[in-house]
């Protein structure tokens, strides 16, 4: 039951009642109405605690747009100056995208009516042709990466900026066969034309529909708004799909975290705070550990004896360079001190024995709020191996997640416009590609995979699996995919035609593994997955 709150009358509630005490009396059934209105505690105004914070309701535009340069700037500074910072983004950029997502094409061979001859030989076609687009730097409208570079950029630049724009324009390169190119843009150049406020229709330089609020195209500045060159900038509107084609023209990556949310806010905004003041302490402590370190020998002289044994030339070059001596300080350094000084020794007490536990109890907070384990954060693993463990399982949960966020948004419309292109010029055959969106899909169908988590123990992670799977609380497919993120039926296909082949070639296909009652019996057959 809710506990009556306590009202105490004010001093005008007493004045009030001496004169009126009806009129008191009412003032004070309304205040304690107000004070039991709500379930929720975190709600109450009448708290010493909860009076003060009294937020603004406001909505995703007013909340997140006026912030947004601020938090950009300061996300990329840290990202520079921080190591910590640093980390973070570079830990997910390794674990995410890593050597880059690689297309194995896979299209619904039964939908299309092909058999399985046939959809392996154009499955084998098609990532030939892939790899001739994706793996030059041609791809790339700046022809500095590949696409596999383009992905760990734009997904860096998405961390640290809060959003991302990929540009996919057609260019005509010498000897290639292909025109399509990407080009990253800068969340920084996207903005309003002319720098204008926002308005019901363009709000950061993204134009959204009057109807449904669909983002329909955005402004783009013909260089960063941070350089220092003296030219007037030029801003150019880009249509996010062509209206007569629908063709993708634009990709805008960011991750909403509210509805009605037009642009991306960095994945480091909130804890801006404590990574730069976490960057000053361990700046702070570095030098205090490096001055404790330094042992000078300081000579002080007797006034009276500096004036009899020194004459006024000698004085005054003494005098001279002693005035500068804490610029000089060294360490085995001897130093003159003027008549008069001395020195106070003072222990800094460092190294700083709270400084790493202070820092442990700091970071772990920064992981919750990146979603990455300490352990994996720090790249610290000195508990036991469960522990260990269970951390790279939850870190690779989130990365997971990201990477089928970055898959799903940047890498299979980019695969989808290649395609498109590839088919149009006579170089992949896709009958019906263009005749019917379900058969498109069909033709379009892709396995992203990146690189595995890795592990600790790989002999007790496979029995682990294998037990599970054996005891029926897991699956194939499922262990298939913790492992290394590809399906159960990707790897079962190419495992048939690995040990067909070796059969064919005369190889031995038995399957190695642990003795078990099939090994003594020569016609068991082959173990496959």
């Amino acid at each position: 039951m809710k506990r009556l709150p306590v009202i105490t009358p004010t001093l005008l509630d007493r004045a009030i009642a001496a004169v009126a005490p009806r009129m008191a009396v009412k003032r004070l059934q309304a205040r304690t109405m107000l004070a039991l209105a709500g379930g929720y505690t975190g709600a109450r105004m009448d708290r010493a605690s909860l009076s003060g914070f009294r937020p603004w309701a406001g909505g995703p535009e007013s909340d997140i747009i006026g912030d947004l340069p601020a938090l950009r700037a300061r996300s990329r500074d840290l990202v520079r100056n921080v190591a910590i910072a640093a980390g973070a983004i570079g830990t997910q950029v390794s674990h995410v995208v890593g050597t880059g997502l690689s297309a194995s094409p896979c299209p619904d061979a039964a939908f299309l009516g092909m058999d399985e001859t046939a959809s392996e030989a154009w499955r084998i076609a098609t990532q030939r042709e892939w790899k001739l687009w994706a793996e030059s730097p041609d791809c790339d409208a700046a022809r500095q990466v590949n696409f596999y570079g383009l992905q760990r950029l734009a997904f860096r630049s998405a961390l640290e900026s809060g959003d991302v724009f990929v540009l996919t324009p057609n260019l005509r390169r010498p000897n290639r066969p292909y025109q399509l190119t990407l080009q990253v843009i800068e969340a920084d150049r996207v903005c309003n034309p002319n720098n204008k406020s926002d308005s019901d229709t363009i709000v950061a330089g993204v134009e959204r529909a009057s109807v449904g609020g669909e983002a329909i195209a955005c402004h783009i500045v013909d260089r960063h708004p941070g350089e220092l060159r003296k030219r007037g900038l030029i801003w150019t509107r880009y249509a996010y799909t062509g209206n007569a084609s629908g063709r993708r023209n634009v990709l805008h990556l960011f991750e909403p975290t509210r509805p009605g949310q037009v642009r991306g806010v960095p994945s480091l905004a909130p804890i801006i705070e404590p990574l730069k003041q976490l960057g000053r302490y361990t700046d702070a402590e570095l030098q205090a550990a490096v001055t404790s370190g330094l042992f000078s020998v300081f000579i002080k002289m007797d006034p009276e004896a500096f004036t009899e044994l020194f004459s006024a030339d000698a004085q005054e070059t003494i005098v001279n360079q002693a005035k500068d001596w804490t610029k000089i300080m060294e360490s085995g350094k001897a130093i003159n001190l003027l008549p008069g000084e001395s020195i106070e020794s003072a222990n800094p007490g460092r190294p700083n024995a709270a400084f790493d536990p202070f820092m442990q109890s700091i970071l772990q907070q920064i992981g919750m709020a990146l979603e990455i384990p300490y352990e994996v954060l720090t790249m610290h693993f000195s508990s036991s191996y469960s522990a260990a463990r269970a951390a790279l399982l939850s870190a690779w949960r989130f990365f997971r997640s990201r990477r089928d966020w970055l898959a799903t948004y940047l890498c299979q419309p980019v695969y989808e416009l290649w395609l498109e292109e590839a088919v149009s010029i006579g170089r992949i055959a896709a009958p019906g590609f263009f005749a019917d969106p379900a058969v498109r899909a069909a033709w379009c169908a892709v396995q992203w995979t990146g690189d595995g988590p890795g592990s600790i123990d790989p002999v007790k992670e496979i029995a682990a699996a294998k037990q599970r799977i054996d005891e029926g609380i897991s699956t194939r497919e499922v262990e298939s995919i913790l492992y290394d993120g590809v399906d159960w039926a990707t790897k079962h296909r190419q495992r048939v035609k690995e040990e067909a082949a070796r059969k064919a070639g005369g190889l031995d296909v038995a399957v190695s593994g642990p003795a078990s009652a099939d090994s003594a019996n020569p016609d068991a057959g082959v173990q496959l997955p």
